[in-house]
């Protein structure tokens, strides 16, 4: 007890203690307080956003689809379309509008990258929907080429063909031509169904299943993709072709035999 008590009266003591206590308080901030300051920013931030993105909104889509993003007669309402369908639709230039018609075409887009992530960022704020998907879901490295090309002659080619090159609607829309798209924009299109185009939610097609169709696409797209047929004539191959050949050459054939007998009648007459 006596050295103890002698510690106690130490000159350093109550430093040894004030630095003990300071430490201990330093370790409980750490690991407490920066999870709470890390949600508390990253909730500010996306404050800050949808703010911004209401902003965007008022001044360049709220004309046609109502302040609240509830639709007019002129766009339809964004309540629920998520914030893959803004990325799409605006990272793609087909909104805003250019004029109106039967349906957005792609051009060059209007907005910054940052300026669509707060419109996606508000819109998403309106209803929940499918959110802006990663690299990750998206990256085609390593998926089933196999089975996204499945997948994409059974849900897909009855538009885009049987290897995503497009083709014409009703009522003047089409199904555009996905070569050279980003993968990421596939897959949005595919979360979200733009325009004519059904929606795949992931109860439909999962995540891996969309993610072999983009690796398919990219595939048979690529400038190294092989058409043992010939020319694609819309990725059927020879079997295209060789209708071709059989309905247009036989047709000619057809004509010259006709030409033939009515100028040897009509020489006979003669």
């Amino acid at each position: 007890m006596k050295k103890l008590s002698a510690r106690r009266r130490h000159p350093l003591a109550a430093l040894v203690v004030l630095l003990f206590a300071l430490a201990a308080t330093g370790g409980l901030y750490a690991t407490f307080a920066p999870a709470d300051e890390a949600k508390a920013d990253t909730k500010a931030g996306q404050s800050l956003a949808i703010k911004e993105g209401r902003k965007l909104y008022l001044v360049g889509c709220s004309s046609c689809h109502g302040k609240g993003g509830q639709g007019t007669s002129d766009g339809p309402s964004l309540v629920g379309v998520g914030a893959a369908a803004v990325d799409f639709q605006v990272g793609t230039g087909r909104m805003p509008l250019q004029q109106p018609g039967p349906q957005g075409v792609e051009k060059p887009k209007v907005y910054s990258q940052a300026e669509i992530d707060q419109l996606a960022a508000y819109v998403a704020s309106l209803g929940p929907g499918p959110s802006v998907p990663t690299e990750e879901q998206y990256n085609p490295e390593g998926a089933d080429i196999a089975n996204g090309g499945e997948l994409f002659r059974t849900n897909c080619a009855q538009c885009h063909n049987f290897t995503g090159e497009g083709g014409a609607l009703s009522e003047g829309k089409f199904a555009p031509d996905l070569g050279g798209v980003e993968p990421k924009y596939i897959y949005e299109a595919m979360q979200s169904g733009p325009q004519a185009m059904p929606s795949f939610p992931d109860t439909v097609l999962t995540e891996s299943d969309k993610k072999d169709i983009v690796a398919y696409l990219e595939e048979v797209n690529s400038d190294e993709a092989e058409t043992p047929g010939g020319v694609k004539l819309g990725g059927l191959g020879p079997v295209a072709e060789g209708l071709f050949a059989w309905v247009f050459g036989l047709g000619a054939m057809i004509a010259l035999a006709i030409w033939v007998a009515a100028r040897t009648a009509k020489a006979k007459k003669s």
